[in-house]
């Protein structure tokens, strides 16, 4: 979901450089083009995308109360407003230069990235957190020019060691 609602808000106009949108017609746009199904989950995601506790750099710039660390809750979709931050552009800066495959939404009615062409490795940055199948997953974020630098030195030399990086 957090793909399409970052393709969405970049398909949409919604960027740095621009006016912040209510949020409450993302999470409309991302359900009626790409992910049909509940409102809250789509919102709590665009949520956590803008919460600079939970993420290294932030994806989304959001208005109002957007929760805290405290795990108060955000306010209702209808009073916060949101924009893509400039580093989630760089997600999706070449998107449009055939860079990644696009499949067919649920109702055929439009195309939507099977990924982002990220121009920074997304994961190591922000890191991750789940359970799937028995298995735990913790990945902790890292220092943005810190993986930049390291991915540079890995497409220059791949058989480069840990060490040497």
């Amino acid at each position: 979901v957090q793909r399409r609602i970052l393709y969405a808000m970049y398909s949409s106009g919604n960027t740095h450089d621009k006016n912040f949108r209510k949020s409450a017609k993302t999470v409309g746009d991302v359900i009626g083009q790409y992910h049909p199904h509940g409102d809250f989950s789509v919102y709590k995601a665009m949520v956590r995308l803008s919460q600079d506790w939970k993420l290294r750099h932030v994806l989304i710039e959001m208005h109002g109360n957007n929760g805290s660390i405290d795990n108060d809750p955000p306010a209702a979709m209808r009073y916060t407003e949101a924009k893509l931050s400039l580093l989630a552009e760089e997600l999706l800066r070449d998107i449009n230069k055939e860079t990644v495959s696009f499949i067919p939404n649920y109702d055929d009615t439009t195309l939507e990235p099977m990924v982002l062409p990220s121009r920074f490795p997304n994961l190591l940055v922000n890191g991750s957190t789940g359970i799937s199948a028995g298995y735990a997953t913790d990945i902790p974020p890292h220092n943005l020019a810190e993986v930049i630098q390291a991915t540079l030195k890995y497409i220059d030399n791949p058989d480069i060691t840990v060490n040497q990086l």
